[in-house]
């Protein structure tokens, strides 16, 4: 009889041990479900297509517009300088002084020579014109009237030949006092007081520089100027309605020159050692910031993209292999797309190829998340961008 009963109890315990189990797996099945199920926050851009001016940066290096080499153009012992070095002169100030004693006593020989040749040409004029009298009286030959005529004209010529020579010398003598050429910063004297300097040999004095406004010159590969004609010709990118083109400079702490320039001209024939074309920039340089001599980063504007895709810098993401992508949230869950890059723009960059307008960009939160991760997108909030910041995203271009 106890037999039979376990017997019985046997399929009572089977079917309560299984309904255990059952409830178990059916009360941990949803918390499962609420633990996938969550969405991650995350920050959020729409990107929409907007018109952006185009720019390309490029190595420039800064020449004056005005340079002029002050050299000797006498030979003779420098007496004195007459400038404070790095200040600046204008146009015909005394710079420099050469011993003026012996061009002065050239000069006044010269003028003796003039004084000597002036009387003998006046003789010889007056014969000339006493034998125009006789010769119509036949009181002279033929031959001695031609004869006064040719002395009297030999005798205005040396005349005009010492004229000259005073002349010559009176030029000699004013290059005893070296003016500037030019307007502008002068440098350091390239000699001392009590030099000797040569004319044959030009001697180098010192150097001016025009600085109120300044030469940047740049060179671009040719096939950045050829897909530039592309993306006109093709609508792409729309040119400026005059056709100026404007340009800005960056210095070497990143910061944006205050001043605009503008380009000059574009090189027409290419360098076939590197492939690139010569274009030339003038910036105002009323502080005389930019110095010859400098090299400065150029951001050239060069039409305008009038569907342009930006999203901020901090939303790319860079693979190992130099890929670079973007995280959009498609249907609530987290999706990477492959991008091409363009220039970077006050913070953002352009993208060329991978995005379709409209999406939805991470901007902030990639800690949490991964591909095909639900996440719940919040509006992104840019933070209040420093001057450091908006020059290096400027540099970055």
């Amino acid at each position: 009889m106890l037999r039979n009963r376990h017997t019985a109890w046997r399929p009572l315990r089977v079917a309560l041990l299984s309904a255990t189990v059952l409830l178990a797996a059916c009360g941990e099945k949803p918390q499962q479900q609420d633990m996938s199920g969550m969405k991650v926050p995350v920050s959020v851009i729409q990107v929409q297509p907007e018109v952006t001016p185009i720019f390309t940066e490029l190595p420039g290096r800064v020449e004056a517009i005005k340079e002029a080499e002050v050299r000797a153009r006498v030979t003779g012992i420098v007496t004195a300088i007459n400038f404070e070095q790095g200040s600046e002169v204008k146009e015909g100030d005394l710079l420099f002084t050469i011993d003026p004693a012996p061009y002065e006593a050239v000069r006044d020989q010269a003028a003796a020579q003039l004084k000597n040749a002036q009387a003998e040409a006046q003789t010889a004029s007056l014969l000339a014109q006493r034998y125009g009298k006789l010769i119509k009286e036949n009181a002279v030959s033929r031959q001695d009237y031609d004869t006064a005529m040719a002395r009297a004209n030999q005798a205005q010529a040396a005349v005009a030949a010492a004229k000259a020579a005073l002349k010559a010398a009176e030029i000699d003598l004013g290059y005893t006092k070296v003016t500037a050429p030019i307007s502008g910063r002068i440098g350091r004297a390239e000699i001392t007081e009590g030099a000797l300097v040569s004319a044959t040999q030009a001697t180098h004095l010192a150097t001016i520089q025009h600085l109120d406004e300044m030469y940047v010159d740049i060179t671009r590969p040719v096939g950045e100027v050829m897909s530039l004609r592309k993306a006109i010709a093709d609508g792409t990118l729309k040119s400026d309605p005059d056709g100026a083109a404007r340009v800005s400079a960056i210095l070497d702490d990143r910061s944006v020159y205050e001043e605009t320039g503008r380009l000059l001209f574009s090189g027409v024939s290419v360098d076939p050692t590197t492939g690139q074309l010569n274009m030339r920039a003038v910036f105002p340089n009323p502080d005389q910031l930019l110095l010859p001599g400098m090299f400065v980063r150029v951001r050239l504007e060069q039409g305008v993209d009038e569907k342009a895709l930006l999203v901020p810098t901090q939303a790319v993401q860079y693979g190992a292999n130099g890929t670079t992508s973007l995280m959009i949230v498609k249907d609530d869950v987290v999706q990477v797309v492959p991008v091409k890059l363009g220039s970077t723009i006050d913070g953002r960059v352009i993208i060329n190829e991978g995005l379709e307008p409209n999406s939805t960009v991470i901007v902030e939160g990639f800690q949490k998340i991964r591909p095909g991760a639900p996440v719940q997108g919040m509006p992104w909030k840019a933070a209040p961008a420093t001057q450091e910041d908006a020059s290096s995203s400027s540099n970055n271009g």
